[in-house]
């Protein structure tokens, strides 16, 4: 059956409230108002805050990839450290 227009924007609105869109937005637009100083690039503002990463050139990097990223420099730690720590045992017993 055909929904009218105001059915449809009425269904939208309850979807981005249910979300949590509506109340995210809000925030983001509340918080950019309080600011003492306006932020050169308004749009970056609402990406940092809405948890986005943003390079310096404006672009944004997918916050997964940088987790996946951070998991992996977090695994060669250990490495490295299990690594360190063998050759301090090899060192005190003159081995080296």
């Amino acid at each position: 059956m055909y929904k009218s227009a105001d059915s449809k924007k009425e269904e939208y609105k309850r979807y981005l409230e249910k979300t949590g869109v509506t109340d995210a937005l809000t925030k983001v637009m509340v918080s950019l108002y309080e600011e003492q100083e306006r932020p050169s690039n308004a749009i970056d503002y609402v990406k940092k805050y809405l948890g986005a990463q943003v390079k310096q050139d404006g672009s944004s990097n997918e916050m997964e990839s940088v987790k996946n990223e951070n998991e992996a420099l977090k695994l060669k730690i250990r490495e490295l450290e299990t690594e360190i720590g063998k050759l301090k045992q090899e060192i005190a017993k003159g081995e080296i």
